[in-house]
């Protein structure tokens, strides 16, 4: 099992519909192959940014898997126009916590 960990930076004036276009979205990324749940949190330092863990079976199952799918194409286009800066992705190994 693996998690991705995307760092998603948020225009501070756009927070708000960030969250409704996420939730609008995140079916897409539910029904992925190998997605074994998710959790999006605020910072509490810098609210601004985003946390968006996913749980994936394998790292074949995110990458290339859903980035290669047009789920993930039409789920970046939902949410893409509030990002101030570009996302940062990286993935870590490891069990449930």
């Amino acid at each position: 099992m693996i998690y991705e960990i995307a760092l998603l930076p948020v225009h501070k004036e756009r927070i708000e519909p960030f969250r409704r276009a996420f939730a609008e979205v995140a079916p897409l990324l539910s029904r992925a192959e190998g997605y074994g749940g998710h959790l999006l949190a605020q910072g509490i330092e810098s609210p601004e940014i985003f946390n968006l863990i996913v749980r994936w079976r394998s790292l074949e199952d995110h990458t290339p898997g859903f980035e290669a799918s047009e789920d993930h194409r039409l789920f970046m286009m939902g949410i893409e126009e509030y990002f101030s800066g570009e996302p940062k992705v990286f993935h870590i190994e490891g069990g449930n916590f």
